[in-house]
């Protein structure tokens, strides 16, 4: 007897109906082809209450739609005072839609202030892997110690995630700080070491450079198929950013690097935008719009710290000198005007007006001047694309740190896929002289190879006497911080080209919140 799928739907339809239960339960229980969790589990942005759930059904992650039935899914979440789940707090349904790529987003409230919670998900008819999360402390409240990690530039192509394998491992994680560049939007005749003039990569991205929503959610898959990606996700919440390669090298605002009409490039960053939506565990409040996507927001760890997350590139204006390949370009052509947007700056000076013990400026890139000259040359070398390219913007920032008379903010940044330990003066033409904020730029995850020795370090050292370390390793930085003292340990792993690299601590340095000075611990 043949049964098309419209019978066979209703006949399952009127089956539930006597079993007592919904036909998005059935969805639950029945196979979806395999396991659906092949890109794991994730939670995000804690409050003092809850934080959110994230995942992604996905039981083909490299075929069209993930192997997913074009439909709505229903998606069973727990989570447990404990990680063997005999005390759950509480339990719901969420729906993984076509429509966002079959993601679902589960705000948690209602939780205990600063303790751990393990979550997990059901559909299918399988459960996913347990992750583990930690409320923030109540507001006003005294907490005592945070421990925050800072990771992002994660190229496929480049080499394995080893180091987030040893974040993951990592005690008593509050939260990890992604800074950006969660993929990348290109692929290997770009950037990969090339032997007899062809691409050699430690392993290929499926598919060519990516345009489409439907390129941007197979990109994400294949990136988050790696295991050790997965074990960070588990480990702790992420307060995630993006920064130019979700979407494109160097873009700014409506423009991108290869001279594309604005019009034609904002419906390439829209679906960008929807697929880091899509992929990451961040809240409604971040859900796209092809305008006004508001990506930056802030949050508090009870009196200890307030965490400034900032997007420096949807609301940028252009990198100077048509992002330096307009020659020459001195430093005084470094003066595109905004990087965060008039709004957001407002934003920004309003909410350091706190009485937080540490200010943390959550961002993508390196804020400090950096004069990048070879041996022997006679001007400053700055970059485009960082607060370089941007001076009025820092100066701005500066002042707004200084009319808050604060000498307790840490700035964290990446993009550069090299660790960087220093301060940002108050004027660029006294580098050593009195200093508005620290600033820690994190390394690459695996951008950029094993890398090794710098080349002219004592040139670096000695045209930028406010950076104290400048390394080419990869790796993740590491924040313990307690009122009375903010360190942070360089981790770096020796090698990412082959799989089971070591860690080590490069070097330590120790803040206090009185003065904006490093100190070697």
């Amino acid at each position: 007897m043949h049964f098309d799928r419209r019978t066979l739907m209703l006949g399952a339809g009127q089956l539930v109906l006597l079993a007592g239960l919904s036909p998005q339960r059935l969805w639950a229980a029945a196979s979806l082809g395999g396991n659906p969790f092949t890109l794991g589990v994730a939670s995000g942005d804690p409050w003092p209450d809850g934080f959110v759930l994230w995942t992604r059904l996905a039981p083909k992650p490299l075929e069209r739609g993930s192997g997913m039935p074009m439909q709505a899914v229903p998606v069973l979440w727990e989570v447990a005072e404990d990680e063997r789940f005999t005390r759950i707090v509480q339990s719901g349904e969420a729906v993984a839609r076509p429509e966002l790529g079959h993601s679902v987003h589960v705000e948690v409230a209602g939780l205990l202030p600063a303790r751990p919670y393990w979550y997990r998900f059901q559909a299918g008819g399988e459960m996913s892997p347990a992750g583990k999360v930690r409320t923030a402390p109540l507001a006003g409240a005294p907490a005592n110690r945070l421990r925050i990690g800072v990771a992002g530039c994660q190229h496929w192509e480049g080499g394995y995630y080893t180091a987030y394998r040893h974040l993951a491992e990592e005690p008593d994680l509050d939260a990890v700080f992604h800074y950006g560049d969660y993929i990348y939007e290109h692929w290997s005749q770009r950037v990969c070491p090339r032997v007899d003039d062809k691409p050699v990569c430690v392993r290929e991205h499926v598919g060519d450079e990516i345009y489409s929503l439907d390129d941007y959610r197979r990109r994400y898959a294949q990136y988050k198929t790696d295991p050790d990606l997965q074990a960070a996700h588990r480990a702790a919440a992420f307060l995630s950013t993006f920064d130019d390669h979700e979407v494109d090298n160097n873009w700014a605002d409506s423009i991108d690097e290869h001279d594309t009409p604005p019009e034609a490039f904002l419906l390439r960053r829209f679906a960008a935008m929807q697929a880091w939506y899509e992929n990451m565990p961040v809240r409604k409040s971040q859900f796209p719009r092809f305008q006004d996507m508001i990506a930056y927001r802030r949050l508090d760890y009870g009196r200890l710290l307030r965490v400034h997350l900032l997007d420096t590139r949807t609301y940028r204006s252009d990198q100077p000198c048509d992002d330096g390949k307009k020659k020459p370009c001195p430093p005084e052509a470094h003066v595109s005007p905004t990087l965060m947007g008039s709004r957001q700056e407002a934003w920004l000076d309003e909410g350091l007006g706190s009485d937080a013990a540490w200010n943390l400026i959550a961002q993508q890139v390196l804020v400090m001047p950096f004069d990048r000259r070879k041996p022997g040359a006679a001007d400053p070398d700055l970059a485009t694309d960082t607060w370089d390219g941007y001076r009025p913007a820092r100066a701005r920032l500066v002042d707004s740190i200084r009319r808050h008379r604060l000498s307790n903010v840490v700035i964290a940044s990446g993009d550069y896929h090299k660790h960087f330990a220093g301060t940002v003066p108050v004027r660029e033409e006294a580098l050593d002289g009195e200093q508005a904020a620290v600033e820690f730029l994190s390394t690459s995850i695996s951008t950029g190879g094993n890398g090794g020795p710098v080349a002219n370090l004592d040139t670096i050292h000695a045209n930028n006497p406010h950076v104290k370390l400048f390394a080419d390793q990869r790796g993740y930085q590491l924040f313990d911080i307690t009122r009375e003292r903010w360190k942070t340990d360089i981790k770096v792993v020796d090698q990412i080209e082959q799989q089971g690299g070591k860690l080590s601590t490069l070097e330590s340095y120790v803040v206090t919140p009185d003065r904006a000075a490093l100190h070697r611990a």
